[in-house]
């Protein structure tokens, strides 16, 4: 499950459990999450932002899709079971979708395993500051036998530019921790804590927040640099003037 609080102009949306918690993305976690990112689409205005992180002390910001929820659904068939895990799959489309329409700037506070949809999730984002000692980046789809969904695939070449990386992380699985990572460009920040990596999106998000952008118009631009992503999210784009004359 998720939580979500309003800290002044943040909002905080944590991955919640104890710390041996991989926050697995099931349906009843994407779910939570969908909801948390509709609270904040709904509250949002000029001078917030949206900082998404997990509980503290936990060892992984999202382990990726939680492959054992589709055969205690279906244990009785494989062919169900696989049915399950192509809809849980599509069940996680609406959260790319909704960070990418999100009308203020989004930071994601990794201080932990992120892998698959876990880092997914984390590159959705407009931000990335991550752990430098237990941050890791790491796409596990050859190594468990699971095809790339379209719009993952197409995420993940906008956000991950160099070739050499992208073949890395999906040809030789690859494990990325944070100072790699900044070098390739996924992260915008390192740091040697999980307290620093907090600290340090909080600063980030207040001085975004400072900003006061016009939030109709922050989301179009966002979309402008993503449109193969939102042709396949199937996320509407529209012109927004807003000039300061």
């Amino acid at each position: 499950m998720c939580t979500l609080e309003k800290r002044n102009n943040l909002f905080i949306l944590t991955l919640t459990g104890d710390v041996n918690d991989e926050h697995r993305l099931n349906p009843t976690l994407i779910s939570s999450i969908l909801s948390a990112l509709s609270q904040v689409k709904c509250q949002a205005k000029s001078g917030t932002a949206l900082i998404t992180t997990s509980s503290h002390g936990s060892k992984f910001f999202s382990n990726g899709f939680d492959l054992a929820w589709p055969k205690k659904v279906s244990a009785d068939s494989r062919d169900a079971a696989s049915q399950r895990l192509v809809e849980m799959i599509e069940y996680f489309k609406p959260i790319v979708a909704a960070l990418i329409s999100l009308p203020i700037p989004t930071i994601a506070a990794v201080c932990g395993h992120a892998a698959a949809g876990g880092m997914m999730l984390a590159i959705s984002h407009d931000y990335v500051l991550m752990r430098s000692d237990k941050g890791v980046f790491y796409m596990s789809e050859l190594d468990i036998g699971l095809a790339m969904p379209n719009y993952v695939f197409a995420m993940f070449v906008a956000k991950v530019s160099s070739a050499s990386a992208r073949r890395d992380m999906l040809l030789r699985g690859v494990k990325v921790r944070g100072e790699e990572a900044m070098k390739m460009g996924i992260v915008d920040e390192v740091h040697d804590s999980e307290e620093k990596v907090r600290e340090a999106s909080v600063r980030l998000g207040e001085q975004l927040a400072m900003k006061k952008w016009n939030i109709d118009l922050y989301a179009e631009i966002r979309k402008s640099l993503y449109p193969d992503v939102c042709k396949i999210l199937g996320v509407a784009t529209k012109f927004v003037a807003n000039p300061r004359l």
